[in-house]
């Protein structure tokens, strides 16, 4: 399988500045010109399936890439982080209240432990398992996911065979990120491109 991770187009929380986690924000027209930028790129590639996580940015940044396309698979395993009661606050604000939490969050992931959210463990197993389920489903085809930054960060991070610790270490899963995986049975998961930069470990 050749599977095609894309992160959704900028939101209006993004641009605010504002946690986003599970909760819904909205692509702005930066984000929807964003997404039609990547139709463009990638209208040679024929998808068979076309996967999406059920939340609102990642639905609309689905909708701009294939328009014509009503078979969008939606799933809530391919969701964003959920980080309880911080979605919807500024960071800003996160960070004078909670700054130990915060640092944990942005610099020290293997850390971040926040009463009624997931931690990035916890994230990456559900990237793993969902992942690894439509891989196993869709051998010999070429799919599409559109998802999240900290989903797709903790999947790749995985097949990198990195520890929770560097999660964060570059390339940034920007908005529009374009990263490519290739799937069999005996090599399991391969990274070919990581957000739109040809892979080299």
């Amino acid at each position: 399988m050749e599977l095609h991770l894309f992160r959704h187009g900028e939101t209006d929380w993004n641009e605010l500045g504002k946690c986003q986690g599970q909760s819904d924000s909205k692509l702005t027209q930066l984000g929807v010109s964003q997404a039609k930028r990547l139709r463009k790129k990638i209208a040679n590639i024929r998808f068979h399936k076309v996967f999406c996580s059920s939340s609102l940015r990642a639905r609309q940044t689905a909708e701009q890439m294939w328009p014509e396309n009503k078979s969008i698979i939606l799933r809530d395993s391919f969701m964003e982080i959920s980080l309880g009661a911080w979605e919807g606050l500024f960071h800003k604000d996160i960070n004078l209240e909670n700054p130990v939490s915060h640092n944990h969050f942005l610099k020290e992931p293997h850390l971040f432990k926040l009463e009624g959210a997931e931690t990035f463990f916890d994230v990456t197993i559900r990237a793993v398992n969902a992942i690894t389920k439509i891989a196993v489903e869709n051998e010999e085809k070429i799919v599409a996911l559109v998802s999240h930054g900290a989903f797709i960060k903790c999947f790749l991070n995985y097949v990198e065979g990195r520890d929770i610790a560097q999660l964060w270490t570059p390339p940034h899963i920007h908005n529009c990120a374009h990263s490519i995986i290739h799937y069999n049975k005996a090599s399991r998961f391969k990274i070919i491109q990581y957000a739109d930069i040809k892979y080299s470990k």
